[in-house]
């Protein structure tokens, strides 16, 4: 009798408790979000934003479990050069020399791990897919107000983009350019 007690007792608190658990999937306003690219070398650095094309994060009582998102490669724009100078450096970006944009015109990214941190911080394992490849990075991403914000690093070397990288070339003095590209996301909830 008392076994079957305790097992009423616990099979009901079980009940409760996944009933209290409300999963949800929250559609980002991609217009309203906002990514902005920086990719150094060894004598500077060039800057612009690229457009989110869809994206959503998966939510279970208010906390994030998940997410996937797209984004439209062709729409990867330069902020620190104008005219001609900028032509040149995103057709050059687009080219197969970088992000082969013609073949790939989509990257994306779908959230594998995530861990609460506390105060809206979470540590977020995800696998992005850039250029046809897909490999895992870490971030902290922060939801507050309706917004949700990371800073990514990706080491485009794991991407097989080789253009003026050390890893794959000798000898390029100050024409080097760095492997790790930082991406600050901006997401609307």
């Amino acid at each position: 009798m008392k076994k079957t007690i305790a097992t009423l007792l616990l099979t009901t608190a079980a009940f409760f408790s996944s009933q209290n658990l409300i999963a949800q999937e929250t559609t980002i306003n991609a217009e309203e979000s906002s990514i902005h690219w920086l990719g150094k070398k060894v004598t500077g650095q060039h800057e612009g934003n690229i457009s989110l094309k869809s994206g959503t994060i998966n939510m279970t009582d208010g906390a994030v479990t998940g997410g996937n998102f797209v984004v439209d490669m062709a729409s990867m724009s330069c902020t620190d050069l104008s005219g001609e100078y900028a032509g040149k450096l995103i057709g050059h970006l687009k080219s197969d020399d970088f992000f082969g944009v013609e073949t790939h015109p989509e990257a994306s990214l779908t959230f594998t791990n995530v861990e609460a941190k506390g105060d809206g911080v979470y540590a977020v394992t995800g696998d992005f897919t850039i250029k046809g490849k897909t490999n895992p990075a870490q971030f902290d991403l922060t939801v507050a107000g309706g917004t949700a914000s990371a800073k990514v690093i990706i080491d485009r070397a794991l991407y097989d983009i080789r253009y003026g990288s050390n890893s794959f070339f000798d000898n390029l003095g100050d024409k080097a350019i760095y492997n790790d590209f930082e991406l600050d996301v901006t997401l609307k909830l």
